[in-house]
């Protein structure tokens, strides 16, 4: 048997590496990071400590790590799990 994916449209993030985009995607995520009483040097500071340890989500698969460029995508179930750029760009386009 073959089957086809149904059309479904999904939210998505992409995750460049930066401070500055790594602070939407976890507002993305709905994951609160503790900016609401840092001055802006603690602010870069945790934010930079948080880069270098690497952006990891919790997938129904596990724990997965984020690459650079890799999209977030949010399931239909509410779900996050990371997808490469080349595959998200094959799989889906821009509404």
């Amino acid at each position: 048997m073959k089957y086809r994916k149904k059309p479904v449209i999904i939210d998505a993030i992409q995750y460049t590496g930066t401070i500055e985009n790594l602070a939407i995607c976890l507002e993305f995520m709905g994951i609160k990071h503790e900016d609401s009483y840092m001055d802006g040097e603690k602010f870069y500071e945790y934010m930079s400590n948080l880069l270098e340890a690497g952006l990891y989500i919790d997938t129904l698969e596990g724990k997965m790590l984020i690459g650079i460029w890799d999209y977030i995508i949010k399931g239909i179930a509410g779900e996050f799990y990371p997808c490469k750029e080349n595959i998200f760009n094959k799989t889906y386009e821009k509404v």
